[in-house]
């Protein structure tokens, strides 16, 4: 989730609509501007005995962003409290119950942002060896209860818990027990944009398929192979799913402002602080009646804040992300990006997947989205078959979209390397829950305990 960084520079106030359209048209960039900003989640435990440590705690999280330091990453402090790390790869920061995330930085290439995965892995791991924490990849905790779970000390988290019991029955668990990889991708115009995403959220699934990694509930099977894709069906209905009005002619900037308006609020931030405005809305805020800041109006920041709070599938900002997918071993951290870049940055392949589920209807979108968690690859695709026939089709588009941007490293390969855990999972049809289900069943004797041994 996002950190917010308080400047302290005054921000314009929204005196016009016309404002809500400004941070999408400014993500707009010629194609030799595009960069790739690649998310990853982990979640941390004590090796002495698996437990997740607190904020406060000796050898805790806290400690192990300060411990940063000397790769040169700087704090970044709310409310007293060191809540992220701030340097040249981007930001390395807290989700709601310590599970640590690098939102790395815009890059040109495969190549480097695999670097930079590796970097920071490189770095935590050795903090992690001196304060005695491991880190492990996967969707969600396999043996953790809510109640096993600390809380960090970040104000919009303390709102966030507060509202999610009221509109849904698994927000607490998206928050507290579940990790993820994102990839955040640039566009050329309203109509790149609006084609990207309709791919993207066709296709998302796909991709939630092929790195399905959650099968385990407090350590046991949960009857689920994409546990972390199951939590967002009911976490809250107001901001969540698949967007059926992408898909509708004219979709575009204005539809996505009318679509984020609608979302209920949680929160403005004012003086290094969050104020509770959960469940009211930003077109009051905009009149200056909003109950949480009476007569006040809202700046572009507070825009840019609830635009934050928004979790589709696929989501707009001034770029898009791409949200699907659980969390996983760096092999994986670099194929997601891989996956998508390869589909959205060639306009050959980008044409080539379009062609794919343009005649896709909502409801059979809507239904495999449902369908995955459960079944991954097994998941029934429109037209017939099931998403295991599709997968070597969609990977075949996005290696010859990676081979068309002819990125190559020093020693000379482009990036279409990056998609070979992709391509094994494809062959094999078996994702990586499956394997890890398999161990349970077989050599871990039912006890999920070894699953920590496969850590980052």
């Amino acid at each position: 989730m996002s950190t917010r960084k308080d400047t302290g520079a005054a921000e314009p106030v929204i005196e016009s609509r016309d404002q809500l359209l400004i941070p999408m048209q400014k993500g707009e960039k010629p194609r030799e501007q595009w960069r790739i900003g690649t998310e990853h989640e982990k979640f941390v435990f004590r090796t002495a005995d698996r437990r997740a440590p607190s904020y406060d705690e000796k050898g805790g999280i806290r400690d192990i962003l300060m411990a940063l330091q000397k790769y040169g990453w700087e704090p970044v402090v709310e409310g007293g409290n060191v809540i992220a790390m701030s340097g040249g790869d981007g930001t390395v920061s807290l989700e709601p119950a310590g599970q640590l995330e690098l939102s790395g930085a815009p890059l040109v290439s495969l190549h480097e942002t695999c670097a930079e995965t590796g970097r920071h892995l490189t770095q935590v791991k050795e903090v992690g060896g001196e304060l005695g924490v491991g880190f492990l990849g996967l969707g969600m905790w396999p043996d953790k209860a809510r109640a096993d779970l600390p809380v960090m000390p970040k104000g919009r988290y303390k709102i966030m818990m507060e509202h999610m019991p009221k509109v849904g029955t698994m927000g607490l668990d998206m928050m507290l027990r579940t990790c993820t990889i994102q990839v955040n991708l640039d566009y050329s115009s309203e109509a790149d944009m609006a084609k990207k995403f309709r791919v993207g959220l066709a296709l998302q699934p796909l991709a939630t398929a092929l790195f399905a990694n959650s099968p385990f509930t407090e350590g046991k099977p949960n009857g689920f192979l994409s546990y972390r894709s199951h939590i967002w069906s009911d976490t809250d209905p107001a901001r969540t799913g698949m967007l059926p009005f992408v898909f509708e002619d004219g979709f575009g900037y204005e539809r996505w402002v009318d679509y984020m308006l609608d979302v209920p609020m949680y929160f403005v931030f004012r003086d290094g602080k969050y104020i509770n405005a959960a469940g009211q809305s930003f077109r009051d805020f905009l009149k200056g009646e909003l109950p949480a800041l009476p007569g006040e109006k809202p700046t572009m920041a507070d825009w840019t804040d609830h635009m934050s709070t928004a979790f589709p599938e696929v989501r707009l900002k001034s770029f898009l992300e791409m949200r699907g997918a659980d969390g996983g071993p760096w092999s994986r951290i670099c194929a997601l990006p891989a996956f998508w870049v390869g589909l959205l940055y060639d306009q050959t392949a980008l044409d080539a997947a379009w062609d794919m589920v343009k005649d896709w209807s909502m409801e059979e979108r809507e239904a495999l989205r449902n369908a995955v968690p459960k079944l991954a690859l097994d998941a029934p695709v429109p037209g017939g078959g099931v998403l295991a026939d599709l997968a070597p089709e969609v990977l075949k588009i996005a290696r010859a979209g990676l081979a068309a941007r002819g990125q190559l490293n020093s020693v000379g390969d482009n990036e279409t390397g990056f998609l070979a855990p992709l391509d094994e999972i494809a062959k094999r049809r078996k994702v990586p829950a499956q394997d890890l289900l398999d161990r349970y069943h077989g050599e871990w004797n039912g006890s999920v305990a070894p699953i920590y041994k496969y850590s980052l």
